[in-house]
């Protein structure tokens, strides 16, 4: 029951470092910026690039600092075995 209780404790405490981080993905003058909370802080796009250009480097930016995310945190909860 305790190491239950302990587990939890720490898995909270990781869960709310994680959500301060935050993961910044750049293409071709795209820029993406994701918290931990998986939310979208920021996004820069380039006038210089066609629209079409722009949405699909904004989806590429968005699924790779995801991907990163995800990536980090299950790094994080190895770490808690």
């Amino acid at each position: 029951m305790w190491d239950q209780m302990k587990q939890a404790k720490e898995l909270y405490k990781l869960q709310k470092e994680a959500e301060k981080e935050e993961v910044e993905v750049e293409k071709e003058g795209v820029t993406v910026v994701v918290s931990g909370k998986m939310e979208v802080k920021r996004v820069e796009l380039n006038a210089d690039i066609t629209k079409d250009e722009q949405e699909r480097l904004v989806v590429e930016c968005f699924n790779e600092a995801m991907g990163k995310i995800k990536m980090n945190l299950a790094q994080k909860m190895q770490s808690l075995k």
